[in-house]
């Protein structure tokens, strides 16, 4: 069985590993549970898919951010969010992780949106806090909202010199132009331009949604390895207890903190956090 969970059991059976490895990506993940693997492009990892998926889907795609520091290393490229429709990063059947996805079985398409996680490990004072979370902790505003708003707030700062307001019509112009970042982030080819232009989007987290913040969110200690995912009513705890108890025997949930934080901007997150 592939999934989230049965991938985070991998995490706390080598989480001795945590601490002296080098670099995040030379964890001894569990090649077994992999579809595919490709360090540096969105997904560094995915889970293969289940056949049945009457408890665990699989397929969940999982992005390392590693640091120095108490802080969320920046995301390039690839904005934060719980969910992805799978087109999105597969060019065609050339490419490397359609054909890794194929190799390990998956019919890929089966299930066209997948749950986004991140594996994110901080170090500081020969301290670590690792925590793989749900990029739901992170999208606390819709993509599409995010970049339409954000090109907004530069059109009206540069016009505020000028008295100069946009209309409604002209925002809805905007907000639908610039709202998928497939739109702008194309190569361009202007003509006799010895060059090529592509914007990029680079994405920070905020003090707000920075897990490893100790001011921010205490309940995240040292040297601790934390399963974070949101919970935002009973039905959602008992399904996530469930599948949790049925990955985790009992004498191994003895080792777990379960508890649940407020994110400052997004409701209620269960943890299950585990001494490293």
């Amino acid at each position: 069985m592939n999934s989230i969970y049965h991938f985070f059991k991998n995490l706390v059976e080598n989480k001795k590993s945590f601490i002296p490895v080098d670099k995040l990506e030379n964890f001894p993940f569990d090649n077994r549970l992999l579809a595919c693997k490709n360090i540096g492009i969105f997904p560094d990892l995915a889970i293969k898919l289940n056949k049945d998926k009457s408890i665990f889907s699989g397929g969940e795609l999982v992005e390392l951010k590693d640091s120095q520091s108490y802080s969320v290393s920046s995301f390039n490229s690839t904005i934060p969010a719980g969910t992805k429709d799978i087109s999105k990063f597969i060019s065609g059947e050339n490419s490397r992780i359609y054909r890794q996805m194929e190799k390990a079985g998956n019919d890929i398409y089966s299930l066209p949106v997948r749950g986004v996680f991140y594996l994110v490990r901080g170090k500081k004072n020969n301290n670590c806090k690792v925590c793989l979370l749900h990029g739901s902790f992170f999208e606390t505003v819709r993509v599409d909202d995010l970049i339409s708003k954000s090109f907004m707030q530069v059109l009206e700062d540069n016009l505020k010199e000028s008295d100069t307001e946009l209309n409604q019509n002209i925002k809805d112009v905007i907000h639908k132009l610039f709202s998928e970042q497939e739109n702008f982030s194309t190569v361009r080819n202007v003509e006799k331009a010895s060059v090529k232009l592509r914007f990029r989007i680079m994405t920070e987290v905020k003090a707000e949604g920075n897990i490893l913040n100790s001011n921010k969110y205490p309940e995240i200690i040292d040297n601790s390895l934390n399963f974070i995912l949101p919970c935002h009513n009973d039905d959602e705890e008992k399904e996530i207890i469930n599948k949790f108890n049925l990955v985790f025997n009992k004498k191994e949930r003895k080792s777990f903190n379960i508890f649940k934080i407020k994110h400052h901007l997004n409701g209620y997150f269960i943890i299950f956090q585990n001494v490293l």
